[in-house]
């Protein structure tokens, strides 16, 4: 189950939902399927989890990534290189990792009239245990400011509803009502439901869920 299906996808959010981590499953999936992806990492504002920081791993499965001039150095300036737009217009598998809320949708939008000329789907990733995105109407409250600032619309949304290490059965299962009243009031369709690789194998006997491999996070989150 792969929701990439147009050249252009963007992937956007709050801080902290899990965006880069499902960023790198995704652009690893479709490479996996022979797909030429370029990961775009438009995150000026977080140091700590980047796309960009994985250049080098993913380059090794055939992954281009374009991220921030600087990044993965000690010198840290919100520079953007010249190939992101070349990118979005030409290259064949474009997956966008946008920094969060209205700040991360500010330098999304410099790109809009580009990304409007193509097909494009805008994913909004959810997390129900995300402070400020508790209740749908916080959620949907923060999206429509990110679709408002990049002046492009979501086509659907992600429910990446998580826990970290604390992550269960249970909560996946909880969040999910949560997810289709958020996609409900903002008139999209919920295209994914993610889980932990080893809880996704016991769930999907119960609900579809796409399983997904922890690439990010803090060095004590990440096991050897």
């Amino acid at each position: 189950m792969n929701p990439i299906r147009k050249r252009i996808t963007i992937i956007c959010g709050h801080y902290g939902v899990g965006k880069t981590n499902l960023c790198l499953n995704l652009a690893i999936q479709c490479a996996s399927e022979g797909k030429r992806v370029t990961l775009i990492d438009l995150d000026t504002a977080n140091v700590y989890f980047r796309s960009a920081d994985h250049a080098e791993a993913l380059s090794k499965r055939g992954i281009r990534t374009i991220g921030p001039v600087y990044a993965n150095t000690n010198v840290d300036i919100p520079a953007l290189p010249a190939s992101i737009g070349s990118a979005i217009d030409e290259d064949d598998w474009v997956i966008i990792d946008v920094g969060g809320d209205d700040v991360g949708a500010m330098t999304l939008s410099r790109y809009a009239k580009d990304i409007s000329k193509h097909d494009y789907d805008m994913f909004c990733v959810i997390n129900k245990y995300r402070s400020q995105t508790t209740t749908p109407e916080e959620a949907v409250a923060i999206y429509r400011e990110i679709e408002n600032t990049c002046h492009l619309k979501a086509t659907g949304v992600i429910n990446n509803s998580h826990l970290k290490q604390l992550t269960t059965e249970e909560t996946i299962i909880d969040a999910m009502e949560f997810a289709e009243r958020t996609a409900s009031m903002m008139d999209v369709p919920v295209v994914l439901t993610t889980a932990p690789r080893p809880i996704a194998y016991s769930l999907n006997k119960k609900i579809k869920v796409h399983p997904i491999d922890v690439y990010v996070g803090a060095p004590w989150e990440l096991e050897e």
